[in-house]
């Protein structure tokens, strides 16, 4: 066997991608996590010197398939605003060698989007019908597809402040789901939704739950930025909380980490993880107040999309 890895690059990957049913290889995993057949180690951050950036190494172990590997990410500080890259290794368990070294920018634009849908229909009313989308580039567009057939979904809103000048985008939203409106302002959007899904690139909070008229799912997600988070973190305590992987999420989301330090929350507080959802360990939430899901990215999601990748390849 040789060990050059096969490399893939960005449009590749999209292209493969686009052959892969994504959010049923992550509910498999999740499944195997839960059942003991996978590894994920907590995400890796090492600063650079002088206040340069950083990277996250994300590191994944998937027995079944024979497979680890890890997802390294930079976050470089530049005069011109930082530059964000991520490349995924997969490595054989077998004979120790690499199999594939792929630009994981879609990768990770697909699994960050695809955890979140899954998170969505183990989680979303069954009757939900108001779906609301605070963001638009490439990743909002991304939980769009992947949502759009979970529910009977009477309004899909999307609200970002650069749509209204931006009718490139606008005419991407529409061709990923024809129906969908652009709110002119976030409130609009945000008007009875049974589902809000955050996919911005803040540091800071996009929304305060407290002002919603009615209990709602809201999924938030991660960025490179220091301590990120799209929602206060003094909300925490006020809402039955989700995660990605329990063990994990609480020592890298940022809203966690500072309600931890600052507001009294505690990480038993949280109702369960995509794991324990999807091997139905706990329950589909009532809606007596907020829902809120937190994914970090995990490095097996990665690996998990890396690993079909290949497959299709070989």
């Amino acid at each position: 066997m040789s060990s050059t890895p096969y490399v893939i690059d960005h449009t590749q990957a999209r292209e493969l991608l686009a052959r892969i049913d994504v959010p049923q290889i992550l509910r498999k995993l999740f499944r195997d996590l839960a059942a003991g057949h996978a590894v994920q180690p907590a995400q890796q951050l090492v600063e650079f010197p002088q206040g340069a950036g950083d990277f996250i190494n994300y590191l994944g172990v998937l027995a079944e398939d024979g497979v680890y590997g890890v997802k390294t990410s930079p976050y470089i500080v530049r005069e011109q605003g930082p530059l964000v890259t991520a490349w995924t290794l997969l490595m054989s368990m077998k004979t120790g060698q690499p199999l594939l070294l792929c630009d994981a920018g879609e990768l990770t634009t697909a699994r960050t989007a695809a955890t979140t849908a899954v998170a969505v229909d183990a989680l979303a009313p069954l009757n939900a019908q108001r779906l609301a989308i605070i963001g638009s580039g490439k990743v909002a567009q991304a939980h769009l597809h992947y949502v759009k057939g979970l529910r009977d979904w009477q309004n899909i809103s999307v609200y970002s402040p650069s749509l209204s000048e931006d009718a490139e985008t606008r005419a991407l939203l529409k061709e990923i789901y024809p129906g969908v409106k652009i709110a002119d302002s976030r409130d609009v959007a945000l008007t009875d939704a049974d589902v809000i899904m955050l996919c911005t690139s803040s540091a800071g909070p996009v929304i305060d739950p407290a002002s919603l008229s009615k209990p709602a799912l809201i999924t938030s997600i991660s960025t490179n930025a220091p301590r990120a988070h799209e929602v206060p973190p003094q909300s925490l305590g006020d809402m039955q909380v989700f995660c990605d992987y329990r063990l994990t999420t609480p020592g890298s989301a940022g809203e966690m980490l500072i309600a931890t330090e600052q507001h009294g929350w505690d990480k038993s507080a949280i109702v369960g993880d995509l794991a324990d959802l999807l091997s139905e360990k706990v329950p589909r939430p009532d809606y007596d107040r907020h829902v809120f899901f937190r994914s970090i990215g995990l490095g097996l999601e990665d690996i998990a999309l890396a690993n079909a990748v290949y497959q299709l390849n070989n």
